[in-house]
């Protein structure tokens, strides 16, 4: 089953894809929540490239690696990558305003779909306030 989450970003679709494919960007966006936080992140950004996220628990109780590989990747608009059995597209389309940042993915068996759906909104919903701030300052 795929899953859908997404949110518009006022900024430049220029500085939106950067930040969603760099780094030290990611470092600053990808978690759930207040009490987790992303200590590394790697970018091989073509097909066949690799990525990985270290995703961590703050008070250092947990924590794991999110990695897969670029199945496809169109500059300014299309991400698709495999991460274990699953796969994922992340849609970047320029709308009046900002861009619509669209993610699909495959669920898992582990949480609910709700549960599922709610983490990758909240890790987008934060990549939304990163990036428009970052554009602020």
């Amino acid at each position: 089953m795929k899953i859908a989450v997404e949110t518009i970003v006022a900024a430049p679709i220029a500085d939106v894809w950067r930040a969603y494919t760099t780094p030290d960007d990611i470092k600053q966006w990808n978690a759930a929540s207040d009490d987790w936080h992303t200590t590394a992140a790697t970018v091989d950004l073509r097909a066949g490239g690799a990525f990985s996220s270290r995703m961590e628990a703050k008070d250092g109780s947990m924590g794991f690696d999110f990695a897969g590989t670029y199945t496809r990747v169109e500059a300014l608009r299309l991400l698709e990558y495999s991460f274990g059995d699953r796969t994922a597209q992340v849609e970047f389309t320029p709308e009046a305003g900002g861009v619509k940042v669209q993610v699909s993915f495959d669920s898992e068996d582990t949480h609910s779909v709700e549960q599922q759906r709610g983490g990758w909104q909240a890790i987008l919903d934060n990549f939304k306030r990163y990036v428009e701030a970052k554009r602020r300052s």
